[in-house]
């Protein structure tokens, strides 16, 4: 039974391209998160299950082995920090980027150029902070959990730092991408203890996502 594999997965996206890796390493999971109420899914091999959990949760439940191993966002790391964390491949998927955005018609560079105090909403409260340090702006974080969109839409907030992949939700609500701070995939981590304990049944798993991820 200690050789059971767990995986976290959070539902979306990483669900959806992770599953190409794991058909790679032969394990197919026998049912949709998207149509189950389960959290726990069975795969076609007994001793591999996953756990669908939130992105955000997917180090933590990693950390403390009640995964052995998940697939999590760079931004999702960044912001846990990746303590007891063993972050082995970057699996090109779920690819996006961070960014800063603002409203249309807002003059960013020369607000940032007269030192003015930025009121910025964001869920990636450690990247953002370490962003406008670096670039010497002032600004007062605002953490939000939802669409980061409307802070600057009702005046909570002058920009936002959020996640963008084709850009057409800042479209849709009059918002403009004005900075870059790092492009965002996905990538495995695994528990420390798991990686001795279980480095039998966990390296072909390992090896084989690896490999599928380079040939995608």
């Amino acid at each position: 039974m200690s050789q059971q594999l767990t995986l976290a997965l959070s539902k979306g996206r990483i669900f959806e391209e992770t599953m190409p890796l794991l058909q790679a390493a032969g394990i197919t999971v026998s049912e949709d998160p998207e149509k189950s109420r389960k959290l726990i899914l069975p795969t076609n091999d007994p001793n591999v299950r996953v756990i669908i959990v939130r992105a955000s949760d997917v180090p933590t439940y990693v950390q403390y082995g009640a995964a052995d191993f998940g697939v999590a966002g760079k931004d999702v790391l960044l912001e846990h920090g990746g303590e007891g964390l063993y972050q082995p491949i970057d699996l090109n998927i779920a690819k996006c980027r961070l960014s800063v955005a603002v409203p249309a018609g807002f003059d960013y560079a020369s607000a940032v150029r007269q030192g003015a105090r930025l009121r910025v909403v964001t869920k990636y409260v450690q990247c953002a902070r370490e962003h406008f340090a670096a670039k010497g702006v002032h600004v007062d974080l605002i953490k939000l959990y939802g669409s980061m969109e409307l802070g600057p839409l009702v005046g909570l907030s002058d920009a936002i730092v959020d996640l963008v992949s084709t850009g057409s939700t800042l479209r849709a609500n009059n918002l403009v991408e004005v900075e870059h701070i790092m492009d965002i995939s996905s990538r495995l981590v695994v528990n420390q203890a798991a990686l001795k304990l279980k480095r039998e049944r966990l390296q072909p798993i390992l090896e084989a996502f690896e490999k599928a991820s380079k040939a995608g």
